[in-house]
């Protein structure tokens, strides 16, 4: 008799040590269920002001290239690839680029939209990006007005 209540004993104490990691489990799934949106959001948001960034950036390059233009900013046909490319004709003596390294891009690694003349920054060009969602013309568009 003896021998059959140590196993039901050992029996017990597996079960309640099984319960312990179950309620473990639990506690690690609740806090991680916390934590990762919170993460998840952060990066969107770093993702955001990088763009902003990119942006800044690229109106700079896009100065630099006017002024060494005599004021003329690319065309809309050139784009933004007129900051790396050097102009065909006279504009090539004045040329004094690349304004950029690479073909810009957005945290997205979408490209960013050129508009020369500007339609709505009051500036000489409109820059934007599409923002997280890809989508243009919506609220989480990152623009230059």
């Amino acid at each position: 008799m003896q021998t059959k209540t140590r196993v039901h004993r050992s029996s017990l104490r597996s079960a309640m040590t099984l319960i312990e990691v179950l309620l473990v489990v639990a506690i690690l799934l609740v806090i991680a269920g916390a934590v990762v949106p919170s993460l998840v959001n952060r990066q969107e948001q770093a993702n955001i002001d990088a763009t902003q960034i990119s942006l800044k950036g690229l109106e700079q390059a896009l100065k630099l290239y006017a002024i060494d233009q005599d004021g003329q900013y690319p065309s809309k046909s050139d784009g933004l690839a007129a900051l790396m490319t050097a102009p065909n004709g006279p504009a090539a003596d004045l040329w004094r680029g690349p304004y950029c390294e690479e073909k810009p891009l957005d945290a997205w690694r979408r490209e960013f939209k050129y508009v020369f003349p500007a339609a709505q920054s009051g500036k000489p060009f409109d820059l934007s990006s599409t923002g997280p969602d890809g989508i243009p013309g919506n609220e989480d568009d990152i623009n230059n007005w």
